[in-house]
């Protein structure tokens, strides 16, 4: 595998041709994430923006910017690519099907496709804090203090615009671009995932013409690395 820059602001490990697989990591995680899972050749696993090797993006960009981010080098590969995505990445995969990218198929792994009732409403005490730090009762540092208590660990470990691409993040749900793919899809899924909970990939597998889930009990989020055997099969089977 060779690291290469693939698109502005972009780099990903490079396996040898054809290339026709692209991985796109979890929140908080970069490239080396897919070792072991798949095979290097034919693989491009990308380090996303904000993480790895790749700069931050300029703004705080949402799952269709990251999308629009990858498409020139995936556009540019000699045939369309299963694209593969755990957790985050799995959100910039739909988009990116959903955009109009060329790509064979969709294998996605333990993502938060939809955004269910009531979840990221923050907590009570967190939410005073803030009203009061908007009316200027409490200084800078104390509602920093609240975020770090209230925050989730991927919030609290993230800082400047990547803090601000996970709030964005967070509160997308995909149900539209779901409805609109017209590529096949495979979902891979922990039965004890908490980070993006199998209810949503029964809700989301019902919202695609041609998608296919599995449900591995005793496995949690992280699905791709404790059954790199089934992310193998469903790329397989979409090859």
């Amino acid at each position: 595998m060779a690291l290469r820059a693939i698109a502005e602001g972009v780099f990903a490990d490079v396996g040898p041709e054809p290339h026709t697989v692209v991985c796109l990591h979890g929140w908080g995680r970069n490239r080396s994430d897919w070792d072991g899972v798949l095979p290097d050749a034919g693989r491009i696993a990308v380090d996303l923006p904000g993480f790895g090797a790749s700069p931050v993006p300029p703004e705080a960009w949402g799952a269709h910017e990251y999308a629009a981010a990858l498409a020139p080098a995936i556009a540019a590969l000699d045939e369309p690519p299963v694209v593969v995505g755990h957790s985050f990445g799995g959100r910039i995969a739909v988009c990116l099907a959903a955009d109009g990218v060329p790509v064979r198929g969709l294998v996605l792994a333990g993502v938060p496709l939809l955004r269910r009732a009531g979840s990221g409403k923050s907590p009570t005490g967190y939410r005073f804090v803030r009203w009061a730090h908007d009316r200027g009762l409490v200084s800078d540092d104390r509602l920093e203090a609240a975020r770090q208590k209230y925050g989730s660990a991927d919030y609290r470990a993230a800082s400047g615009i990547m803090r601000d691409v996970l709030v964005r993040a967070v509160n997308e749900s995909y149900a539209a671009e779901l409805a609109e793919l017209d590529v096949p899809v495979r979902m891979v899924w922990g039965g004890e995932d908490t980070a993006a909970h199998p209810d949503i990939a029964r809700e989301a597998v019902a919202l695609v013409d041609d998608a296919v889930l599995d449900v591995v009990e005793g496995v949690g989020h992280d699905v791709h690395r404790s059954r790199p055997d089934l992310i193998q099969a469903a790329v397989a089977d979409l090859a």
